[in-house]
């Protein structure tokens, strides 16, 4: 939610419909001002994520606003390195941080300054700046902490669909015969997407739940199935699930030959072990793997869904995709109930990749290495041909790298804090430190 005049954005009633900022379901929520500025959250009943739904932290989102013992009300600024930071208008930030940036980019060339993004950003702000960035000043240094948490998912999609793209919707979720969550723990990180999964298990008795996850969560207290695997053996048991579709005969021949390749290679693969073999790697019951892939058989609409269980591995994309093979080679992609679905921590993680907000992508699912690509988009921007460098930018470690280096100057972070998220975060410090100029 953004600060500022309130009163500008609001009807006769006092209230402004709004997203709530927290994890990535991305609720809409209505906040009510009353005449002594007092406010209040309440889930708005049109929003077709959380129809009037909110979870403890949405419903408590105004508490957290209202506290503004740690927050920055106007912009601040140093003078110098060691002096305190010190109050000032809109004005003199933005015409310094202009002013700073200029000097420094005509000194040392473009590629010397980067902007960090977050998957709590707009997808219009997003937009704006990846415009900003690549368009204006001419260097690619624009990533986000979404690579921290889905770099692993737009890789495995594009390897597999050919796109960044997720084919399943909320509604999706809604109508689904069975449901495989895997490396994620939906009933806390997001709440009122699983309780639309509670309501449907509850309309339909006959939706089959399995969860695979090491640990015992509150997202296995409806499971049918709950595969309690030894960490990191992921890929064995999606395999072992695969196996035991092909042998029963469970998988669809026709979409298997109109709509993917390599299905003979994959067929070797996941033959290269017994079910009774995987099920010991994995530390799980044989007869659960098999009861898993009779479940998913039988399902007229079969959804994966994981998160950073997957995700946040040396090994995350063949997780992924292994996982997504398990939909490709059932046929259950393209049609109601069905696909591969990666939830994001962050409500506008998607949205900012949609709209190029990394340092290898250019908006609407445009790739940076195509010299077509980065045509379109340079005549769509109305500028020169060639402004767009094919070159990839700094990701968001490279950046506190080169900041720790030298070969990167200044930073301009944008709803994120890498010194509580990046994994070294003594780097992190030690970089800013080093850094010639830090906007925040």
């Amino acid at each position: 939610m953004k600060s500022g005049n309130f009163s500008k954005h609001t009807d006769q009633t006092g209230s402004v419909k709004t997203t709530c900022c927290y994890c990535g379901v991305g609720c809409g929520i209505v906040v009510n001002k009353n005449d002594d500025g007092h406010l209040t959250v309440e889930g708005d009943k049109d929003h077709p994520v959380n129809k009037g739904m909110l979870c403890s932290k949405g419903t408590n989102l105004h508490y957290t606003v209202m506290d503004q013992s740690d927050r920055l009300l106007f912009p601040e600024m140093r003078y110098s390195r060691h002096q305190p930071r010190q109050r000032v208008s809109w004005e003199i930030a933005m015409q310094r941080t202009a002013a700073v940036f200029k000097t420094l980019i005509d000194k040392y060339g473009p590629d010397a300054v980067a902007f960090y993004a977050s998957g709590q950003c707009l997808t219009e702000e997003y937009y704006v700046v990846n415009k900003l960035v690549k368009g204006f000043i001419g260097t690619n240094n624009i990533d986000t902490n979404s690579r921290l948490c889905m770099s692993s998912a737009v890789v495995a999609y594009k390897m597999s669909l050919g796109e960044d793209s997720v084919p399943v919707s909320y509604d999706d979720l809604e109508i689904a015969d069975t449901i495989f969550v895997a490396g994620a723990n939906p009933a806390w990180c997001h709440p009122i997407l699983w309780r639309r999964i509670e309501a449907a298990r509850e309309r339909n008795p006959n939706l089959k739940i399995i969860v695979s996850d090491p640990r015992k969560t509150q997202t296995c207290s409806i499971a049918n199935i709950h595969l309690q695997l030894n960490p990191g053996t992921d890929i064995t048991l999606h395999h072992a699930i695969g196996r035991c579709l092909v042998e029963d005969g469970d998988i669809d021949i026709d979409f298997i030959r109109q709509h993917t390749e390599g299905f003979e290679k994959y067929r070797h693969t996941i033959f290269e072990r017994t079910v009774a073999e995987a099920a010991l790697i994995c530390g799980v019951e044989e007869r659960d793997i098999r009861n898993a892939a009779g479940c998913i058989g039988s399902s007229k609409g079969f959804i994966t869904m994981w998160t950073m269980g997957l995700n946040q591995s040396v090994i995350g994309v063949n997780k992924n995709l292994s996982l997504i093979n398990l939909n490709l080679i059932t046929g259950q992609i393209g049609k109601p109930g069905a696909g591969p679905f990666s939830l994001t921590g962050q409500p506008n993680a998607m949205g900012g990749r949609e709209v190029g907000g990394l340092a290898n992508l250019l908006p609407a699912h445009r790739d940076l290495a195509n010299e077509l690509h980065r045509n379109e988009v340079e005549k769509f921007w109305q500028i020169p041909l060639g402004t767009i460098q094919p070159k990839p930018g700094l990701t968001a470690t490279e950046m506190f790298d080169a900041l720790n280096d030298g070969r990167l100057k200044a930073i301009w972070i944008m709803c994120t804090n890498p010194l509580t998220s990046l994994p070294d975060a003594r780097l992190a410090e030690q970089a800013l430190r080093k850094a010639k100029f830090v906007v925040v």
